[in-house]
């Protein structure tokens, strides 16, 4: 067990000293054959923090920068993303990883939370508690539902908001009803989602990143075995969940730049659903060719290399925006953002927790991403 101390703020942290300060990872995205030897990757640091009222989540945190916050899915844990949340670090992000509630290192909510936006409101007191003033927001599944209620309800402090095969939009809302009228088809959807991401592992094809990401599955897996009520709770939210219309109204309404990015081959969450809410937010639609529902866990590449894609149009000029209107010169450093009080808070908790590494990472030295994709461009 590590050593519990204060680091900013009221928050008690539970820090992990047991690996050395200067370990590589062993986890992260994959470098192309021969080239493993001049990749140093960022390591994420988990940390246990524990808000005011005694409430203890998870989150795990490295890099420099504006601050990008993933919010995972459901049965899912935020160090599950972290090769791909690795990989972001050198496009000048510092990653935040938050588990919600139920899931990971984060307590379940009391009487089991009852309602999404209760979900959603305590990922908005761990952004306050971490320092956290503006981010781009990304979520997956369950995670990109929280990401845009937030964002729909605290719109002044995100500046662009990634929705990775999010359970939000009108096809989505149809579904929700449904498990309603006939809660069993809830539990297939469950089980197509617990087998779409069992099957993410690549024993065949990719030893390697097989045997990374079940070292990172394993935990998640056995803790859900071990401890299965805790997901009742966000389950039974998800089934009860109120339509998602007037959030993304409300996204286009703030004219929020939102990006939405889904596996064509989406069993749990179909296609159509993104499509809904690329049209009703205004939003990017990016369609992953042949990818299910997990494909960003399958495939560490992928993700990030769109990502730089769109940093390179929309997400840049969105990334830009937030770091002039924070007062910053168009060339500042990652190091300056991290002391911009436009983005983080004096004295922000999230700088605190991130260690201090040296890494070195470069676009040629890692293999092309598995799936291609493609902007997909309707009405909206």
């Amino acid at each position: 067990m590590g050593t519990r101390g204060q680091a900013g703020a009221s928050a008690a942290v539970e820090v992990d000293e047991s690996a050395p300060a200067d370990e590589v990872a062993l986890l992260g995205p994959t470098a192309a054959p021969g080239t493993a030897e001049r990749v140093a990757l960022p390591r994420l640091s988990r940390r246990t923090i524990t808000l005011p009222d005694g409430h203890e989540v998870g989150v795990a945190v490295c890099g420099e920068g504006v601050p990008l916050v993933m919010v995972h899915g459901f049965i899912a844990e935020g160090i599950l993303y972290a090769q791909t949340l690795w990989r972001l670090v050198d496009m000048g992000f510092k990653v935040v990883a938050i588990d919600t509630a139920g899931h990971g290192g984060t307590q379940g909510l009391p009487s089991g939370g009852g309602t999404m936006a209760s979900y959603a409101q305590l990922l908005g007191r761990v952004l306050d508690e971490l320092g956290l003033r503006k981010v781009v927001l990304a979520g997956h599944s369950m995670g990109g539902r929280l990401a845009t209620e937030l964002a729909a309800t605290q719109p002044e402090r995100v500046a662009a908001l990634l929705l990775i095969d999010a359970i939000v939009g009108e096809t989505w809302d149809r579904m929700v009803f449904a498990f309603r009228v006939w809660p069993p088809l809830f539990a297939a959807v469950g089980a197509v989602l617990l087998a779409d991401t069992l099957s993410t592992v690549p024993l065949f094809r990719d030893p390697g990143q097989a045997a990374k990401l079940g070292n990172l599955v394993r935990p998640t897996i056995v803790g859900h075995m071990r401890r299965p009520w805790r997901l009742y709770g966000p389950a039974w939210s998800i089934m009860r969940s109120r339509g998602t219309a007037w959030m993304l109204d409300e996204l286009r309404l703030r004219r929020l730049p939102t990006f939405v990015i889904h596996g064509a081959r989406d069993l749990p969450v179909p296609i159509a659903t993104a499509r809904d809410t690329a049209r009703r937010a205004r939003g990017e639609l990016v369609v992953v060719d042949g990818a299910a529902h997990s494909w960003l866990l399958r495939d560490p590449e992928a993700m990030p290399a769109i990502v730089h894609q769109l940093m390179r149009g929309r997400l840049g000029t969105a990334v830009l925006k937030a770091k002039l209107d924070a007062g910053l010169d168009v060339d500042a450093t990652p190091a300056e953002v991290d002391a911009c009080p436009g983005f983080y808070a004096p004295d922000s908790l999230a700088v605190a927790l991130t260690p201090t590494q040296r890494w070195h990472d470069d676009e040629t030295l890692h293999r092309a991403p598995r799936y291609r994709w493609h902007v997909e461009r309707g009405e909206w």
